[in-house]
């Protein structure tokens, strides 16, 4: 947390010279990493504008994201109401986990928690962003460990596009605030932007009203963020990028003992090069802490009780990433590069409560991390476009330790240290496009791609409700092989329709597995009580996923049209232990989903609709709980009053649809966001 403080200065000295020169002088800098590659024709890839991320009914980036058919977090719930560690996020049916397995990076770092493998969404204000661009599989051979599912790359807004001041604020349905301000100083060789958001809502009652009990009361949250960022040509054609962001969240479950809160601090520093050798050279270092309070509620709901206390969970990340564009000749792109990443973390516990007060210590954690090479490139010869990528990681994981004690006399019961464990991966992609006419063009890829262990499936047991799961030290890396066959047609100007195939197969998929059922006390997790299930976290053989993916986009004018549908069959082959889930579906994945929004943007007014429906989902490995389908409207008027004013309404869950997002052993239904609206201002000079 000593680490903003230092880049606060940093930044603070730059933004003087740069806020002396007019909004409106010419920026030779653009804060961007090297020009994307050709090469990515080949893949599966779908870009969200900042018009679109500024304009949602929640004005929140996960609501962005699920524009993305097949893009999901573990559970539906958004990062007002949803425990933290459940925010992983993933693409193509890859779900069953609670870790990311589509690799996050905001203008190029690693975003996914050290610890947990989760995403902060609160620290990603929509307002700093100008571009997210996700490409659904083939992203390991440039990306490397983590982008097993596809990679989502978020980048930062440039002070001209920001303005001197750009910002916004709305009050919403139960005391709700939300607000956002940013300001932006530009200059002709770099500029600076300082912005903050804010968030609060006395929040909703998450059981459904059926299954409440007098234990059941609302779920407020609270969550800020701020992030300073400049630019600054430091050479001809050579620009420095330095950043800065911290934020906090807390959140409440809905019930006594269930608050969570994380906060976290992230500094980086890239270097890019835009001359005849293009280069970049990232380093970047992350910082996080995670508390959580856990309970136990009786089947009547009508008493809870503290059952454990996640008191302080430290982690730390760093590395960097260095990377050359040589000119090798025309038509060729050519990207090598090196990038390591480095993690440390604990879970810092209080647990087996007796009479309200806790009678045992738990400390658990480790280190693992990886370093690799990688080259990319890309050939254009007429109507074919060509991407072959490779590279090679090693990773360790090391330290890894669990201590229990007896808090009354300070003596250990459990006592393990894990051996230390080292490998390599070998990764890549290949892939092709074809475009013999202006109207249509083919593409195929195929990729490998790998993810290690988080520190969190290793080392930290959990509890949902009266569920409990416990970690494995010894589970092994993920690994994925996958083939992607496509065509995208753009038959007039302003339609284009793609439509992908694609058949992934996720080797040692690691996956929570029932063993037993309470009432009961069972190793890595304590007491479970009745009605509550007791999982660990196992490799499975694999998991096998094949469907297809349709996105279509219309701008006619002022009137748009965007609409994506995922379908996915997903099958997991186990034996051992895991025999019983052979053939099921992985937990928490949806057959189908569709998000379609409809807008219209003039002079007067700027108006949409979006609806989502997400298709029945089980919710245990066992698919012997599911969560209904689901379908919800959105909607945004915006109404300019005088230049750089105007009023904003909008309405999240229009027609109170109950969107499952939890199921208990005993038939207690959690549900997501209800009707929410929101009225407010923007403000833009």
């Amino acid at each position: 947390m000593k680490l903003l403080p230092l880049l606060t200065l940093l930044l603070a000295s730059a933004a003087p010279a740069l806020a002396a020169e007019t909004e409106d002088a010419l920026i030779t800098v653009t804060g961007k990493g090297l020009k994307d590659v050709p090469g990515d024709a080949a893949l599966s890839l779908v870009v969200i504008n900042r018009e679109r991320i500024l304009n949602t009914g929640s004005n929140r980036l996960e609501s962005v994201l699920s524009d993305i058919a097949g893009q999901q977090q573990f559970r539906r719930s958004d990062s007002r109401s949803a425990n933290a560690t459940s925010q992983g996020i993933t693409l193509r049916g890859l779900g069953g986990n609670a870790s990311s397995r589509a690799l996050l990076v905001l203008d190029g770092v690693p975003q996914a928690d050290p610890f947990g493998g989760w995403v902060a969404f609160p620290a990603y204000a929509t307002g700093r962003l100008d571009r997210i661009r996700v490409t659904r599989g083939g992203g390991s051979g440039y990306w490397g460990p983590g982008a097993l599912a596809g990679t989502i790359e978020l980048e930062s807004v440039g002070g001209k596009d920001l303005g001197l001041f750009n910002g916004g604020i709305a009050f919403g349905s139960r005391n709700s605030i939300d607000a956002q301000g940013a300001l932006g100083f530009t200059r002709d060789k770099g500029f600076a932007t300082l912005s903050a958001a804010y968030g609060r809502g006395d929040g909703f009652v998450p059981i459904v009203a059926r299954n409440r009990g007098p234990v059941d009361r609302a779920a407020p949250y609270e969550q800020a963020s701020i992030n300073l960022r400049a630019v600054v040509e430091i050479a001809p054609e050579t620009e420095a990028q330095v950043t800065a962001t911290a934020f906090t969240d807390s959140r409440e479950r809905g019930t006594a003992f269930s608050k969570n809160t994380s906060e976290g601090v992230d500094g980086a520093l890239r270097l890019v090069g835009r001359g005849r050798w293009g280069w970049q050279a990232l380093a970047y270092v992350q910082t996080r802490n995670f508390t959580s309070d856990f309970a136990s509620v009786n089947t009547a709901r009508t008493s809870v009780s503290q059952t454990l206390a996640q008191y302080e969970t430290p982690a730390t990340g760093w590395g960097g990433r260095l990377e050359l564009a040589p000119p090798v000749g025309e038509g060729i792109t050519l990207r090598l590069g090196a990038d390591t990443r480095q993690l440390t973390g604990k879970t810092m516990e209080l647990f087996t409560y007796v009479n309200a007060a806790p009678t045992r210590q738990r400390e658990a954690g480790g280190r693992t991390g990886n370093s690799g090479l990688f080259v990319d490139a890309s050939l254009e010869s007429g109507i074919i476009t060509a991407t072959l990528a490779g590279r090679i990681d090693w990773w360790t994981i090391k330290q890894g330790r669990l201590l229990e004690t007896t808090i009354a006399t300070g003596a250990p019961f459990t006592t393990l240290n894990f051996a230390d464990r080292s490998g390599h991966e070998f990764t890549g992609r290949a892939g092709l496009a074809l475009k013999p006419t202006d109207w249509v063009s083919f593409r195929a890829a195929a990729y490998r791609g790998w993810r290690l262990p988080t520190l969190n499936e290793l080392y930290r047991p959990f509890r949902v409700g009266p569920d409990a799961t416990a970690a494995n030290a010894l589970l092994k890396p993920e690994r994925l092989s996958g083939v992607d066959l496509g065509v995208t047609l753009t038959p007039v100007k302003g339609v284009e329709i793609a439509v992908t195939g694609f058949w992934n197969r996720m080797d040692d998929t690691i996956a929570n597995v029932t063993i037993g059922t309470g009432p009961g006390s069972f190793p890595g997790v304590g007491f479970v009580a009745a009605g509550g299930f007791y999982r660990q976290r196992q490799n499975l053989d694999a998991l096998t996923v094949w469907g297809w993916e349709v996105d279509a986009r219309l701008r006619q004018g002022p009137f748009g049209l965007s609409a994506s549908w995922s379908h996915v069959d997903p099958s997991i082959s186990a034996t051992g232990a895991a025999a019983p889930l052979n053939g099921l579906s992985p937990a928490q994945t949806p057959r189908d989903q569709f998000s379609g929004t409809i807008d219209y943007t003039s002079k007067l007014f700027t108006a949409s609709a979006t609806l989502r429906h997400f298709a029945r989902q089980f919710e245990d490995d066992q698919n012997s709980r599911s969560l209904a389908s689901a379908t919800m409207v959105d909607a945004l008027l915006v109404v300019p009053v005088i230049k750089g004013l105007a009023i904003e309404g909008r309405v999240e869950n229009l027609f109170d649809a109950e969107v499952q997002a939890a199921l208990s052993g005993t038939g207690v239904v959690e549900r997501a966001l209800p009707r929410t609206f929101w009225i407010g201002a923007r403000v833009s000079f």
